[in-house]
């Protein structure tokens, strides 16, 4: 998938990171959002018996979008990390996503909400079955 020119538009910044490098870590403030150009991201979560990998993220996917759409003021649920070799990322201009998201229709955010805080609750019950299993 090859990122979009919407994403562009919101492009600031670009940042290089090594292999296995950490961009985001679990539990941290976190108000940047993402795009990946060259690479993967390994999203990572912490279980009762190890961390548990959610999901591999390629070129033209998005991460920190959760900490910056949740009700949880920027509070990261998980962690990122690059897998494979180094990972180009695309930093999004949060203040004007920020001010974008502010104009949505408060039913809409709500959904949007409501979406994210399913998706915390699907990736903490695929966590509890990966502890099970171990």
């Amino acid at each position: 998938m090859h990122t979009d020119q919407i994403t562009y538009a919101y492009m600031a910044d670009e940042e290089m990171h090594p292999d296995n490098a950490v961009i985001i870590q679990e539990g941290s403030k976190s108000d940047v959002v993402f795009v990946i150009l060259e690479g993967r991201v390994k999203i990572k979560k912490k279980a009762p018996k190890g961390t548990v990998t959610l999901a591999t993220l390629r070129e033209g996917e998005i991460l920190g979008e959760m900490a910056f759409l949740s009700s949880e003021e920027g509070a990261s649920s998980v962690s990122a990390v690059a897998s494979g070799g180094p990972v180009r990322l695309g930093l999004l201009d949060i203040h004007r996503m920020r001010r974008e998201y502010e104009s949505v229709d408060p039913r809409l955010k709500g959904l949007i909400r409501a979406l994210m805080d399913r998706l915390k609750k699907t990736n903490a019950r695929v966590c509890e079955l990966v502890a099970e299993e171990k």
